[in-house]
Parts: structure tokens; C-alpha cells; sequence
């Protein structure tokens, strides 16, 4: 399965990113603004912008607390780990833990995630690009994956 995606469509299918990072992914969090910013997105970057220690948590809960339909979330920490669990705890969230294109593209397309997570000591720059681009270019294919995507939201779990 190859996906070329071309940067000229990330407006197309989000409304607006909103950025949060904690220390560890503050970094990598600024490299990728200043690299979408030409692409004419809209662009929301709720921190944070030092390497002072914060929790990850508070990050992850400020994204999910502002976080629109119709926009896209990525949050950067050491791992990806934390920001996933702790924006998952939203039923309007759907955050994918990714490290490669192939596993951005699939998120979008068969669960419609609509928050990339990603951890910034696991991935690089160049592979960061790589997973947002597939991100955020990617349509939900709908069809059989639908009833898959409702239940995330419609049914509890014991």
C-alpha cells in the first residue's frame, strides 16, 4: 500500500490545528509550526514554549477542552504515550499514538482520528513531517469502518 500525499492538501480536510506539547515535545512542536504556518492553516498553539517541566496531562486536557469539530490536534511529548491516554479520556477524541506514515494514514482513514500524537524521542523531525502530512491529508474512508468509529462513542464499556 503506497500513499503519496502532497502538502498542497492540508487545508482541505481540518479547519484549524491546535497544537500542545509538554517539555519534552516543545521542540519538536515549534519546528512543525513554523514548517505548516506557509501552508495557510490556522494554526492554534496552546504551549507549551520552554523546556520547564509541566505534566503532560494538563497539556493533552487543554487540547481536548478547546477542541472544535472540524479541527485537527497533535500533541508532542517524550513518548506519545501520555498525551494518547490522556486525550482518549474525551468521547469527542480519537487520538492515535503514531510513528511512521503508513500508521498516520490509517488513522485518519479507517478510524477518523482527529488527534495525531507523537513522541519526540521516538520520532525525528523528518518523520514528524512524514506523520503529519499523512495526517492530515488523509480522508476518512467511511463505509465499513463507520459503525466501527460510532461505537467508539455510542457504546460504554463494562
Amino acid at each position: 500500500m503506497n500513499h503519496e500525499f502532497n502538502e498542497t492538501q492540508f487545508s482541505k480536510n481540518f479547519s484549524q490545528v491546535f497544537f500542545a506539547a509538554d517539555h519534552a515535545g516543545f521542540s519538536l512542536k515549534a519546528k512543525l509550526i513554523t514548517w505548516l504556518a506557509p501552508f495557510g492553516i490556522r494554526i492554534t498553539n496552546l504551549g507549551v514554549d520552554t523546556e520547564n517541566s509541566v505534566d503532560y496531562p494538563d497539556m493533552a486536557y487543554d487540547l481536548c477542552r478547546q477542541f472544535a469539530k472540524g479541527a485537527a490536534g497533535i500533541l508532542i511529548c517524550g513518548s506519545g504515550i501520555g498525551m494518547s491516554i490522556a486525550a482518549n479520556r474525551y468521547t469527542h477524541v480519537r487520538a492515535a499514538l503514531c510513528h511512521e506514515p503508513l500508521s498516520a494514514y490509517l488513522a485518519r482513514a479507517h478510524n477518523n482520528a482527529n488527534v495525531l500524537c507523537l513522541g519526540s524521542r521516538l520520532v525525528g523531525e523528518t518523520m514528524a513531517k512524514e506523520c503529519v502530512t499523512a495526517f492530515l491529508c488523509t480522508v476518512f474512508e467511511e463505509g465499513r469502518h463507520q459503525r466501527r468509529v460510532e461505537k467508539l462513542t455510542t457504546c460504554s464499556m463494562p
